[in-house]
């Protein structure tokens, strides 16, 4: 079997967490704690990273920090894994659900366009004229590794005194060249999340980091995710807390997940490039390409098929073959929770989700597994489906 996405454990993980075990340091406590902070901080340029007990945690964190309220909108996508949307309902906001453009991710010239069409400025807050109601922030997800065109979006998000978070939980690694200096997807706006769950580019087994210019506000979330302790002895808390925090373990294979990122990124890069020349010579499909003008992590490979192919089969026989394939996700404003959810304009996203197939692509995948993945489409294609 040819997994999908599996985690890469060759580094110092098991040095580190050994380590942490000797001394005791399991738990939420502990130096590697700090230590994945600091380093995954420098790694993109950040003045400061907050460890947390997920991806999801990160965002559920970053709507409250920002200030998002219960009955306020939240622009999100409805091409993305349904957590990127859930903590908006978690905290009684009200998404509404934009399209994606063709790198998949959110496409800004249609949000524009919703907010010129749709919105309405009153005094400082932008009101979504058919609820009535205020639009407070957006979140943008970073799908597979791309970029989204965050330039413009941060442009738009201030001139609307929208809020912006991005979900970089797929695109740790992936920056543009801006001034000369690498910008980082997870920097752009008022905050970055990034997730370690077992499939992402560097794992912790679970877990994720928070990461802002702004330091007080980063700080009250690293107070909120640890139960927001006023007086550690004798247990005052003066705001509601969560228990949101990193273990020391994790955070341990973290450290040593991090210090092997680079050379991730490069495997997936040379693997990238291997299927897109392989696949030249196969009719109805292709490898997506990333954004331009921008260095991805690779993190994701998607095919896309002509629409007179079933993927549903496409994938079923992928996975008699010993390969481990998935379609892209389901819209997440078809979903029985967001049906009832205010949805604009949505069209790429369906024709996507209709021709997306994903093939494998871990850090540890050898030229002789892609070899095999491709081999594997062109006896299908060549078949009958």
């Amino acid at each position: 079997m040819i997994p999908l996405s599996v985690p890469n454990l060759k580094g110092n993980e098991l040095e580190y967490v050994t380590k942490a075990i000797k001394e005791e340091w399991v738990s939420t406590g502990g130096a590697y704690i700090t230590e994945f902070e600091n380093k995954l901080a420098d790694y993109i340029s950040a003045p400061r990273a907050v460890a947390v007990a997920s991806g999801t945690a990160g965002l559920h964190l970053a709507l409250q920090e920002v200030g998002v309220n219960a009955n306020e909108h939240v622009i999100a996508p409805t091409l993305t894994f349904i957590a990127a949307v859930n903590p908006i309902k978690y905290i009684g906001a009200i998404p509404i659900f934009m399209d994606c453009d063709d790198s998949l991710c959110l496409d800004v010239a249609k949000l524009k366009n919703f907010i010129e069409t749709e919105c309405s400025l009153q005094n400082t807050a932008l009101i979504f004229n058919k609820t009535k109601k205020p639009i407070t922030a957006i979140v943008v997800v970073h799908v597979f590794g791309n970029l989204a065109n965050m330039e413009d979006l941060v442009n738009l998000a201030n001139k609307y005194n929208l809020a912006v978070i991005e979900d970089a939980t797929e695109a740790l690694g992936t920056y543009i060249i801006k001034n000369g200096v690498k910008k980082y997807a997870g920097t752009f706006g008022d905050f970055g999340v990034f997730s370690f769950n077992g499939n992402k580019i560097i794992t912790t087994g679970g877990g994720g980091m928070i990461v802002s210019n702004n330091l007080e506000k980063l700080n009250h979330i690293k107070y909120l995710s640890t139960q927001a302790k006023d007086d550690e002895l004798n247990y005052i808390h003066n705001e509601i807390g969560y228990n949101y925090r990193m273990t020391n373990v994790q955070a341990a294979i973290g450290v040593a997940q991090l210090e092997q990122l680079d050379t991730f990124i490069a495997t997936k890069k040379n693997n990238y490039y291997l299927y897109k020349e392989l696949l030249k010579s196969i009719e109805k499909v292709k490898i997506l390409d990333f954004r331009e003008n921008i260095s991805p992590n690779y993190w994701f490979y998607s095919l896309q098929f002509e629409q007179d192919i079933d993927i549903s089969k496409i994938i079923q026989n992928l996975n008699k073959k010993g390969v481990g394939s998935r379609p892209i996700w389901g819209l997440i404003s078809n979903q029985k929770p967001y049906k009832s959810d205010y949805a604009f304009e949505i069209e790429k996203a369906y024709k996507y989700a209709k021709s997306i197939v994903n093939i494998p692509c871990s850090s540890n995948l050898t030229e002789e597994n892609v070899k095999s993945v491709v081999n594997s489409i062109k006896e299908i294609l060549g078949g009958s489906l």
